[in-house]
């Protein structure tokens, strides 16, 4: 039986409802779902991952890996990124920056150049291989504490609910779950991406970011992949998309001289807004949030290491506080902070170093 195969078997299993309770339920099979979902199948805990795609899925992402992500993996997952989830140029040399005063900052560093939706697919294979359930094209709608377990609702052809322990939330900046569970205010950025046939007088094994705020309210950023130019633009408010766009591709054809033959498809998609002194929403109760969900994201938008890193945490959290007949909900939490802490630190350097270059950091609320 093929993976494809064995994945829709199981979706039918659950929607019988003949497993009974899971030690946890991760929502989400991003990388900070998948680490988190390899980590606790390895050490014998019963794990649902859930995803609301059919995998493979598509996310607007740079998919550049950088040296800290590659590690990770590594360490992680046990095994080198395969190279089948790669892509042209593979290898990626570092990040160049273009400050709000037109002064270039260049970083040298060894990294790789993926498809999102391919690295997302093989992480949560491995997840699965190790023993996690994996279930697709499907919805989490709610969870609910209850004294000793979290109930979830669920739905894919039709709603149902599992149980588990522990729910680790970690389907991205726009949680339903998350704003529910904590009734958070919205607080995003809109990203917003053309994939193109051209060409650019610049140097394809980087990727280069641009702060000038003439050109976008956050970022603005070009990379290459399988010779697609990617030029990408972050604003506050979505009705200023086509004005930055149209403001940065005047920029990169006086700079740089770009020339654009066809554009083949856009992506529009939401991140966190990242705060001075980067603050994260660890969970509540039972409920850990991880990745992106709980606001852990490099302040430049680099997000697949502080993913693999988050769901790490909150699966060696629960490792520590859940020994499978009893839970210490009381350290859970704090366990989960003290193995964030190191990660939180590094978001706040990375964003002092922004807002050193750039006064549009400085100044952001």
């Amino acid at each position: 039986m093929n993976n494809k195969d064995n994945i829709v078997r199981k979706k039918n299993t659950y929607q019988r409802g003949e497993y009974g309770m899971y030690d946890v339920i991760v929502i989400g099979a991003g990388p900070a779902g998948s680490s988190a979902a390899k980590q606790l199948a390895s050490n014998g805990y019963k794990v649902l991952l859930v995803e609301k795609m059919k995998m493979p899925r598509e996310k607007s992402c740079s998919g550049i890996l950088i040296k800290k992500s590659m590690d990770l993996v590594q360490h992680y997952f046990g095994e080198e990124t395969p190279q089948f989830v790669q892509c042209t140029p593979s290898d990626n040399r570092g990040m160049i920056f273009t400050n709000d005063k037109g002064k270039e900052y260049r970083f040298e560093q060894e990294g790789l150049n993926i498809w999102r939706s391919s690295f997302d697919h093989w992480l949560a294979t491995k997840a699965e291989e190790a023993g996690a359930e994996v279930c697709q094209a499907t919805f989490a709608l709610s969870c609910e504490e209850k004294d000793d377990c979290v109930v979830v609702q669920l739905k894919n052809d039709k709603a149902y609910y599992e149980t588990a322990k522990v729910v680790i939330v970690c389907d991205g900046a726009v949680s339903a779950l998350k704003r529910k569970l904590l009734g958070t205010p919205k607080n995003y950025i809109t990203t917003y991406q053309t994939f193109c046939k051209g060409a650019i007088d610049l140097d394809y094994h980087y990727f280069y970011a641009y702060l000038q705020p003439q050109l976008s309210e956050y970022d603005a950023w070009f990379n290459v992949k399988d010779d697609y130019l990617i030029f990408g633009v972050a604003v506050k408010d979505p009705s200023t998309i086509e004005h930055y766009y149209s403001e940065f591709l005047s920029y990169m054809s006086t700079q740089h001289n770009v020339r654009i033959d066809k554009q083949i498809k856009t992506e529009q998609w939401i991140m966190p807004h990242i705060m001075p002194g980067c603050p994260i929403d660890f969970g509540k109760g039972r409920v850990l949030f991880a990745g992106e969900t709980a606001g852990f994201l490099n302040p430049m938008g680099e997000g697949i290491s502080s993913g693999l890193e988050s769901g790490y945490a909150a699966a060696q959290a629960i490792l520590q506080t859940y020994n499978k007949d009893l839970l210490d909900e009381q350290a859970l939490l704090v366990v989960y902070q003290e193995h964030t802490a190191a990660l939180q630190n590094y978001m706040i350097r990375q964003w002092r170093f922004v807002s050193s270059i750039s006064s549009t950091f400085v100044h952001m609320k």
